[in-house]
């Protein structure tokens, strides 16, 4: 029995015939049912020595004028004939075939390669429902930190014109701060000072080490750095641990531009680039311009759009809002609980002005991330379905609010 690949590429084949084919034979009997422009002439001077004659019998012309127009039709007549062979010749030749030929080629090849640039060879049509279903067992089944690094063939290494003296230093380093497993500073020296010279795993090893000696007093920094040493061991793979922390990530500080470019890129390798353009979008609409994110997203998100089937124009960068430089200044020197008091406090100052005043959507999406992190989802929904029946009409807005959702896990 035929397999669903072989039936796909086997009914091409055919449809790609059958337009060929018709292409072809209307090339070819096109070019024979014409007739050459010298038939038309040859028509025009038998009739011209039809005409000669008539005039003669009616005395019109005399012998010697009717003889002179005779021999210039029939030099004319002639020359037509020459013509019209020369074009006989030509059109039952090769020539037709040729043009036939080429133009099939041309049709076949190119659509052949337009399907292998656009199209996807062996994977089959499916529902939306499906893709979303097939992407999250992907996410669930992907490789681990541990296997992604072990794959990696190139572990990268010092940076070209690295000091042989820095390298003794680091190793130095490495030697005290194994005899000192409690020296937070000689840990988070040795984080800076591995990924420096490339060896990331070290790099991530080390600053998992800070994050367990500052304990409650580490910042959504701390854990947003570790997950991008992670990422950048395993070569930009995000694996389910660094997900595991870009999420705590998130749940401290729900704007941290490093952990949603991450979050995104993780939803665009496991079949979710629709979310993904979501997610860098918005960090494009919020900025800063001069954002360590914003030459990763601009290299990538149009080629996300692509993938997501989206016809997607880019936003001027820095239109969106986001938490004010003050906030975020207050939240990062408060503990965890403090953290959390701060954004109640918001989330009802903003959700009591949304009601009673409305505001733009980036509003309603940051009430909606500040409710998922405060685990108040049944609220952070009804917000959400609130704002969908507001902005319901504006796809741009759409995208932005299913943006939020995502994020807290409400869809």
């Amino acid at each position: 029995m035929l397999g669903d690949d072989t039936l796909f590429w086997i009914l091409t084949a055919m449809l790609t015939l059958a337009v060929v084919g018709a292409l072809s034979a209307a090339l070819l009997l096109g070019r024979r049912e014409t007739r050459a422009p010298a038939a038309y002439d040859l028509d025009v001077y038998r009739d011209q020595l039809k005409e000669v004659e008539r005039d003669l019998a009616r005395g019109v012309v005399s012998e010697a004028d009717a003889e002179r127009a005779r021999t210039e039709v029939s030099r004319r007549i002639l020359a037509a004939d020459a013509a019209l062979q020369s074009a006989e010749e030509t059109r039952g030749g090769s020539g037709g075939i040729v043009v036939a030929a080429v133009t099939s080629l041309a049709v076949a090849g190119g659509a052949y390669y337009i399907y292998l640039e656009l199209g996807a060879p062996g994977y089959g049509d499916l529902a939306l429902a499906d893709r979303i279903e097939r992407a999250e067992t992907v996410r669930d089944e992907r490789p681990n930190q541990a296997t992604a690094e072990a794959s990696l063939t190139d572990r990268g290494g010092p940076p070209p014109g690295t000091s042989p003296d820095y390298v003794a230093l680091v190793e130095r380093l490495r030697q005290t701060v194994a005899s000192r497993p409690d020296d937070l500073q000689g840990h988070v020296l040795l984080t800076q000072s591995e990924a420096q010279l490339g060896n990331f795993a070290a790099a991530h090893a080390a600053k998992a080490r800070v994050i367990d000696l500052k304990g409650d007093a580490a910042t959504a920094q701390d854990f947003s750095d570790y997950a991008d040493l992670m990422i950048l061991a395993a070569g930009g793979y995000v694996s389910p641990e660094a997900e595991a922390v870009l999420e705590g990530t998130l749940a401290m500080d729900p704007g941290n531009g490093t952990a949603r470019y991450y979050f995104g890129l993780m939803m665009s390798q496991t079949g979710r680039p629709d979310t993904a353009l979501r997610v860098w979008d918005q960090l494009l609409r919020e900025g800063p311009p001069d954002a360590p994110w914003m030459p990763l997203i601009e290299g990538q998100i149009d080629t996300m759009a692509m993938r997501a089937g989206v016809n997607y124009a880019r936003p001027v960068i820095g239109t969106g809002r986001g938490p004010t430089a003050d906030q975020i200044e207050a939240a990062g020197d408060m503990t965890p609980s403090e953290r959390m008091d701060m954004i109640q406090g918001m989330v009802t100052g903003l959700s009591e002005r949304l009601a009673t005043e409305g505001g733009a959507v980036e509003e309603w999406a940051q009430l909606i991330s500040a409710l998922g992190v405060l685990g108040q989802m049944g609220q952070a929904d009804a917000v959400f379905r609130n704002a969908m029946q507001v902005f319901g009409e504006d796809p741009r807005a759409v995208d932005i609010l299913n943006e939020a959702a995502d994020r807290v896990g409400l869809q």
